[in-house]
């Protein structure tokens, strides 16, 4: 039993039906409200969080209905896949022209087959997860073949073609090559869905060239791979010795015969006889070392961030104070024992403590037990339990049974149990007042449950009490 308040027990439970009749020395008290939570009252209370969860749900549901299944065949511009954003299609036209295209999904693998070529292949590149470092693609450019790099990232721009930078998405269909480069005259256009790279001076002067332009960008670019030379690229050729598209929309199955798309992927891809296919894979990923954060920052971060830390202490023992002693000041707040009682009280019915508020009530009512009884108040419980039997004549395992061991296993159980101990007090206080012999004739309620309740009438002898 957890110590608390005598005071809890008139908020928490009040005497059940069948107990003695008020007198003028007994207060009237209402019958108890049980508030415990029902299955239906948490459900209303969390049902905006179930209908939020039943949405999301059947979202994810739906998602894996309409997508699952060609999510689950291919990866974007998987030369085998079907798919909407495979790209089966184009490399079925380009065998069916007598390319030999050769899938891969490691580094080694598509440099063993660009040797296998002699030198004389086309290596298409989509890293898709920026999963090669600058060794990686250092060795695409390398390898003497015709590269295509498709949706370049930021570590394939720096590596193979400093200058050029991704700036946005096109608007609409680009419907002029305004380049000299075969696959984009052969194409005119392309469809809508692309994004545009930028060629600053730098970049111009070393050989470089976009095609299907949009205000500053171009949808693809051309130029010299590095350590090649800036003026040896030849732009009318089948495609330069490094080319950038900046969208997959031209090599996507769903896109693939919209306006120019075709005609531009297979002049690209199409120019030698040997093709190697290259998305980048775990094996890939495997060997490739994650960028530090110093590596992914300008380098005055670092400085700028050390001087600020030293201003920081500098200015802290500049003008920092020392905390002096701990002050005990007294609030001028009072809270009254009864708002405590009450709130108690129904902390403990919302959340259906019946366990520890009716340990409470038996907590205070052994200790005014043990005062009626004339007991120390260092008495054990056993003590009183095995006193109030003689007193009032009741059965003593029924009394040691209400006072400690019964649990309550309902609202109902719980206020049978708080009326039960508020008869035996008012039994054993009448039996122990030293001006009546009264004794209740009747065992009285106990943890079993309530009995017929015999009340002693008062004699005309006694002061104050009324008939």
């Amino acid at each position: 039993m957890t110590p608390g308040s005598p005071s809890d027990v008139a908020e928490v439970a009040a005497p059940a039906a069948g107990s003695a009749p008020t007198t003028a020395s007994t207060p009237r008290t209402e019958a108890a409200t049980a508030v415990s939570p029902t299955i239906g009252a948490l459900l209303r209370r969390g049902r905006t969080w179930l209908v939020l969860a039943g949405v999301l749900v059947v979202g994810v549901l739906v998602l894996f209905v309409i997508q699952g299944g060609v999510r689950a065949q291919a990866g974007l511009l998987d030369p085998e896949s079907p798919g909407s954003r495979g790209s089966g299609a184009l490399v079925e036209v380009l065998r069916s022209h007598g390319v030999e295209v050769a899938p891969t999904r490691s580094l080694d693998a598509a440099l063993d087959a660009v040797a296998a070529a002699d030198g004389a292949a086309t290596l298409l590149l989509f890293d898709e997860f920026a999963t090669l470092d600058a060794d990686g693609l250092d060795a695409l450019a390398a390898s003497g073949a015709r590269l295509v790099v498709v949706e370049p990232g930021f570590r394939a721009l720096e590596a193979l073609t400093p200058g050029v930078r991704m700036a946005g998405a096109a608007d609409g269909v680009l419907d002029d090559a305004d380049c000299d480069v075969r696959p984009a005259i052969r194409a005119e256009a392309l469809s809508d869905g692309q994004r545009l790279l930028t060629i600053d001076d730098d970049a111009r002067s070393a050989g470089w060239h976009g095609c299907f332009s949009q205000d500053d960008g171009f949808a693809a670019a051309f130029g010299p791979s590095p350590g090649s030379g800036g003026g040896d690229a030849d732009p009318s050729a089948a495609s330069a010795p490094l080319s950038l598209v900046a969208a997959t929309t031209v090599f996507e199955n769903s896109r693939i015969d919209e306006d120019g798309n075709a005609a531009f992927a297979i002049g690209l891809l199409g120019a030698t006889p040997d093709l190697v296919w290259y998305l980048p894979g775990p094996a890939d990923a495997e060997a490739t070392a994650a960028p530090t954060l110093g590596e992914l920052t300008p380098g005055w971060v670092s400085p700028v961030l050390v001087l600020g830390l030293v201003v920081t202490v500098v200015a802290g023992l500049w003008r920092g104070r020392r905390l002096g002693p701990l002050v005990v000041e007294r609030l001028p707040v009072t809270v009254p024992a009864g708002e405590t009682r009450q709130g108690r009280a129904r902390l403990y019915a919302r959340s259906a403590q019946r366990t520890h508020a009716l340990d409470q009530m038996r907590v205070a009512a052994i200790r005014r037990l043990a005062v009626a009884l004339r007991l120390p108040r260092t008495s054990e419980v056993a003590a009183v339990a095995r006193a109030s039997p003689a007193v009032v004549g009741r059965d003593a395992t029924s009394v040691m049974r209400l006072l400690v061991d019964e649990l309550p296993a309902n609202d109902a159980r719980f206020v049978a149990l708080a009326a039960a101990l508020d008869d035996l007090e008012r039994d054993v206080a009448a039996a122990s007042r030293p001006d009546t012999g009264v004794r209740p004739a009747h065992p009285g309620p106990t943890a079993a449950g309530p009995t017929t309740t015999t009340t002693a009438t008062p004699s005309d002898d006694q002061p104050g009490r009324q008939r």
